[in-house]
Formats: C-alpha cells, structure tokens, sequence
C-alpha cells in the first residue's frame, strides 16, 4: 500500500511494511555492487564509533519492556552504524524515568538534562513510535515535549536536522496517522522528515531478541530509514 504526503508542495512518501507486494513494488532489486533503481547506497561495512564521529539519536519504545517499536529502532541504528556514525539511544525505560514535561520548571532531573544534550550533539535523529489509538504514544511525546528546553539555542529544536521516522501499530489503521502525526511534529521542530517512512504492522511482523524479524522486507525498509538519515546527516551541524 503506497501512501504520499504534500506539505507546501513537498511530496514525501511512506510504505506500509510487512507485506511483500508492497516492498517489490517501491524498491527495485539491487545488483551486486548495492545500486537500487530509486537511489544508490554503497555496501555496509561494520566500523566502530568513536566519540569523534557524527552522533545519530534514536527515540523510541514504549513502557514495560524491549518492545517491537525499540527493537525495530535498533535496526535502523544498527543501519546507521555502518554507515560510519555513533549512535545513542533513548527506549521506553530511558523515557518513562523523564517525568512529565513542566515547561515552568526552574530545575531539570539528570535523565532529562542527559537527553537534551544528546539531541543538541546529533547531526540527526530517528524516532520510532507505537500507534496508539491514532497517534504517537504519549511517552514520545513527552520526551519530544522536552526539546524546548533548546528553544534558545543558536540552533532550537531539531532546526534543520535529518529525522527519520518509524511507526509501529497492531494493525494497519493507526500505521499512517501515526507517520503523520510524527512528520508534523518534525515540521513544527523544524527539523526535516527524510523522504522515507517505515510504518509496520505487528500482527504481521514479529520482532525477536536476535535484532531480526520474520520477514526481510521489514528489515530492509527499517535499515533504508538509517541509511537515508546517514546520507543527510552531514548536511546538519551539532548544536554543541
């Protein structure tokens, strides 16, 4: 199922994952030396990361234990990772410690400071969210909240930062709002949504504790996600 968005006369587009027809459809084969009929990335190489490399932030979980929104997020990192960044990441243990946002607040916790400054040294960003009932999961949303704690920065919010998104939801229904719930808030940052979104359907993908998934497909979109989000990551310069 192909879905496209336009804002301002910008098109971007999202695919459904979890089925094959639709991964066949958007993605061309590749050959043997990594090119694809829709862009050309060059074959992954591990590498390690020290502090000195470009930071890529990962945002994303749920409350209660390793989810299939953080297990899906870590594949996009992993993505990431070989593409010659570091990258740190936020779950929904490290967001359910954040307490609720008080924009009034004169003091802020150490959980909270540590994320804020996290998202102020990344070149760019990956945020995965479960759908619920529609839209992102408030744990997200207050961890996302927290960002105007950058509002004064010379550069505030996610102001021209690569984005990358990923939604994961019982069911197709909640997959697309959620995408566009996020690519709103990413526009109202100011940061900027790369062209493409993995959505997932957990009745059909399941996730395990290896960091793989029952189909491919799924895995390749989410590794398509990182490497988009390497590509346009030298583009934004750290705010520290």
């Amino acid at each position: 199922m192909h879905m496209l968005n336009v804002y301002g006369g910008l098109a971007t587009a999202f695919v459904v994952v979890g089925e094959r027809e639709p991964t066949q459809a958007l993605l061309s084969s590749r050959n043997e030396t990594g090119k694809s009929g829709c862009m050309t990335f060059e074959q992954d190489e591990t590498v390690t990361a020290p502090d000195t490399l470009p930071l890529v932030v990962g945002i994303g979980g749920t409350i209660g234990g390793v989810s299939s929104t953080e297990r899906a997020l870590r594949i996009a990192l992993d993505a990431v990772e070989k593409q010659g960044f570091r990258t740190q990441m936020f779950g929904g243990a490290d967001m359910a410690r954040l307490p609720l946002y008080d924009p009034k607040a004169t003091t802020r916790t150490a959980d909270e400071r540590a994320f804020v400054e996290a998202v102020r040294g990344a070149s760019a960003v990956i945020i995965a969210s479960p759908g619920y009932h529609g839209s992102i999961s408030g744990v997200v949303k207050n961890a996302l909240d927290l960002l105007e704690e950058t509002s004064r920065d010379e550069r505030p919010y996610l102001a021209d930062m690569p984005v990358g998104l990923i939604a994961t939801a019982y069911g197709w229904q909640a997959t697309g709002s959620t995408i566009a719930a996020l690519r709103s808030i990413v526009h109202a940052l100011r940061g900027w949504p790369t062209p493409f979104a993995a959505a997932i359907n957990t009745q059909v993908t399941k996730f395990d504790d290896e960091g793989g998934a029952n189909d491919p497909a799924v895995i390749e979109q989410l590794r398509l996600v990182g490497r988009q989000v390497a590509r346009f990551a030298p583009l934004s310069e750290p705010a520290n």
